[in-house]
């Protein structure tokens, strides 16, 4: 299996970096809440063992997310096997082209099936993440991302599940495929990267976005900004862990325990109090997703 960079990532992190600590608990959130996107297959920990510690602090829903054939059929069986997981499956953007470099569209189409396949399952709830990164793809790769995210958003439309999307330096081109497509009823920003007139757009169509720990970074002022214009009825908080460690906290592993730095960052932004923000998110989550 090709690893998808996310993948890779992960696995030199561990293979070269030195052990580095743990961030500590934070106090419990009051109103629990769930974490909309976490790669539990890329954490140095069990499946068990992220959930008992989540559930600790106030994180009691866990969406595990496929970003290749392999780890979304690893993810779908994970959600069937803890009662608070739940899944979604795709592939990631930058496998795509990989796919398609390697075996042609034909085996493009193959993977595809198999992950329509799995999305049909009753413990897999979206279909993401997908959607266009021109980040790490680039003009060459691009065809098959768009081919790609096109039969993803036919996908959740068809089996009704929510479409999760990876948005990387292409947030034109990303809405002007989900404008030819149309987007699906619940359509989800993983890791919002847009600014405040992004943010804008999402909430006059109605789709939820997704905040991560970089928003609590230092030179993250445009995701604030993006923030402050959101909607509470379409906020959601998510990991993408095993990256984008909360501050103060940068640097270390990520984790579903970890969520409260986040959204009490986000809170904070929003002029909220922590529970009355908490409730909008665990309640968009749920809706969004469909749990």
């Amino acid at each position: 299996m090709e690893q998808s960079p996310k993948t890779a990532g992960a696995a030199g992190a561990r293979k070269s970096a030195k052990p580095v600590r743990p961030a500590p608990p934070p106090a419990p959130l009051a109103v629990p809440v769930a974490d909309s996107h976490t790669h539990l297959d890329m954490q140095d920990t069990t499946v068990g063992e992220a959930v008992e510690a989540a559930a600790a602090v106030g994180v009691t829903t866990l969406i595990q997310v496929g970003c290749d054939l392999e780890r979304s059929r690893w993810s779908a069986r994970t959600a069937a096997e803890h009662e608070n997981v739940w899944a979604a499956v795709a592939l990631h953007p930058n496998e795509a082209p990989r796919i398609e470099a390697a075996g042609g569209r034909a085996a493009l189409d193959e993977a595809l099936a198999r992950i329509a396949e799995l999305a049909a399952r009753p413990e897999v709830l979206a279909v993401g993440e997908t959607g266009l990164d021109h980040y790490r793809t680039g003009e060459e790769g691009r065809a098959a991302q768009r081919y790609s995210f096109r039969r993803h958003i036919e996908l959740a439309k068809r089996l009704d599940r929510a479409l999760v999307i990876h948005d990387r330096d292409a947030h034109e081109d990303v809405l002007r495929v989900l404008a030819e497509e149309g987007a699906p009823e619940r359509t989800v920003f993983h890791c919002f990267s847009g600014d405040a007139a992004l943010a804008r757009v999402c909430a006059e169509r109605g789709w939820f976005m997704s905040f991560a720990g970089n928003v609590t970074f230092k030179n993250a002022q445009p995701l604030r900004d993006a923030l402050a214009v959101a909607p509470p009825e379409l906020l959601l908080v998510e990991t993408d862990a095993p990256f984008l460690t909360p501050a103060p906290y940068r640097g270390r592993p990520n984790a579903p325990y970890l969520i409260p730095y986040t959204l009490r960052a986000m809170a904070e932004v929003k002029g909220l109090d922590e529970e009355k923000l908490a409730g909008h998110v665990a309640a968009n989550t749920a809706r969004a997703f469909g749990y």
